[in-house]
């Protein structure tokens, strides 16, 4: 199931974890040359389907042979992070 129009804490909600991946690509002109790409997303660990969706673009469009992909992720909303109120308060 896929929450696009969710808005992000909606997505965290429903266990998205802001992942980030560090992308070594060989440079086109210079292939012995290695750069470095930052991607940030909320995806769904362990699969990545943002993350993989991304990639077979990389492959699909960029001329840029990757070389490695380091991926971390962190789960920002916690069941502890959020609860329900006790009571009710009016403002006039």
């Amino acid at each position: 199931m896929h929450y696009e129009n969710s808005t992000d804490f909606e997505r965290m909600l429903r266990d998205y974890r802001l992942t980030t991946a560090e992308i070594l690509y060989h440079l086109p002109d210079h292939p012995r040359l290695l750069q470095s790409y930052v991607w940030q997303e909320l995806d769904i660990a362990p699969k990545f389907p943002q993350l993989s969706k991304f990639l077979d673009f990389w492959n699909r469009e960029l001329d840029g042979k990757i070389h490695s992909v380091k991926v971390d992720y962190l789960k920002l909303v916690q069941a502890m992070d959020y609860r329900f109120g006790k009571g009710e308060f009016y403002i006039h």
